[in-house]
């Protein structure tokens, strides 16, 4: 079978595709000793058994070479509040780190203090996808805190629910 052909501009595929609120989430490991991550929109559960999540990494990032080199990662879910966390670490280069409060979790990987909830895993595959690579990981812990809403991302900007909960 023929792959369909299209003409999708980089800009409308964005505005259409923006129109999916997803939350936000910080991806951390330990690499040379040294705390890493990055900010991510595309994460998400896979699996319950195993239990499982998968995220998806820029082919550009220099900070993911650096996760999949530790072999293991933290997902931190970010809370209503922690835009200028997101932003923080959504920049390339500079010490993203630099005023952050963490500690280590199970795997060693950052556990950001103030996540909503943190998802503790290892790599157990990297596919291909397009532009990005799709990563999959086995949980190894997780814990969550409902004392307040998520963070948002909708139409290019940070957003809370109306009443902290759907």
């Amino acid at each position: 079978m023929q792959p369909i052909r299209t003409e999708i501009s980089d800009t409308r595929f964005r505005d259409v595709l923006g129109h999916y609120c997803s939350g936000v989430a910080v991806i951390t490991a330990i690499d040379g000793g040294e705390p890493v991550g990055f900010a991510c929109q595309s994460f998400q559960a896979l699996s319950l058994e195993p239990p499982m999540v998968t995220f998806a990494a820029a082919r550009t990032s220099t900070t993911w070479p650096r996760i999949q080199g530790a072999g293991r990662f933290a997902a931190n879910v970010l809370a209503e509040g922690q835009d200028a966390l997101c932003r923080q670490f959504a920049v390339s280069g500079g010490d993203k780190f630099a005023g952050v409060d963490w500690r280590a979790g199970r795997t060693g990987s950052p556990l950001l203090t103030g996540a909503l909830a943190w998802v503790d895993c290892e790599i157990t595959d990297v596919l291909e996808g397009g532009d990005h690579v799709i990563v999959v990981g086995r949980v190894a812990d997780l814990a969550a805190d409902g004392r307040t809403g998520p963070l948002l991302f909708f139409r290019g900007r940070f957003g809370v629910l109306a009443d902290g909960a759907c």
